[in-house]
């Protein structure tokens, strides 16, 4: 079960996600527990592998709001890097980032 207690251990700002969520614990709670199962980092690195770079930001655009908003440190990192990456287009070898965010993504599932 997820806790606010694992959230911390996990590297997420847990004070700052309730703050964004009224100081309601189960709103944030529900909140993380909704992107358990989210199929949009492998469809990130589908995107980028196909260099579709227009799309690939659109997802990481929207993966970096989810995880910020969540204040889900250890994948807004990786994620927010792919996102600037991506709006200046740059192509370039994302597999380091992108197996970094399945790697924290995994992490959470986990908990």
């Amino acid at each position: 079960m997820l806790t606010l207690d694992k959230l911390r251990e996990f590297g997420a700002d847990v004070d700052e996600g309730l703050m964004r969520c009224m100081n309601k614990e189960d709103f944030y709670l529900g909140l993380v527990n909704r992107i358990l199962g989210d199929k949009r980092l492998d469809q990130l690195g589908q995107q980028i592998e196909a260099k579709d770079f227009s799309a690939a930001f659109e997802t990481a655009h929207a993966l970096k709001g989810v995880f910020s908003n969540l204040s889900l440190t250890p994948l807004t990192l990786p994620v927010i890097e792919i996102t600037e990456l991506l709006r200046s287009g740059t192509d370039t070898d994302y597999t380091a980032l992108i197996n970094e965010a399945k790697a924290q993504y995994s992490r959470l599932c986990s908990l």
